[in-house]
């Protein structure tokens, strides 16, 4: 899966479970510029899970400041489950 598939999944997740209109950029704050509170960061984790069927750690978690780290998580977790 690519970075821009993981991209526009992420931007899914967060219009059906945060109300969060539009597109999301690479470099986006998860909390300055999406304003996400530690429940709507919960809220994302899980739901960022569901969608792309993989286990985010409190390791990979605690790593994760923007959208770009985000999707870089997604992707080295897919890449992991299909090795």
């Amino acid at each position: 899966m690519t970075s821009e598939e993981i991209l526009r999944g992420v931007e899914q997740v967060a219009r059906e479970h945060l109300n969060r209109p539009g597109e999301l950029r690479l470099d986006m704050d998860l909390i300055e510029d999406l304003e996400l509170d530690s429940l709507l960061l919960l809220t994302m984790a899980v739901e960022v899970e569901n969608r792309f069927r993989i286990y985010l750690e409190e390791e990979d978690e605690a790593a994760i400041r923007t959208v770009g780290d985000l999707v870089d998580t997604v992707q080295r977790k897919l890449e992991q489950g299909a090795s």
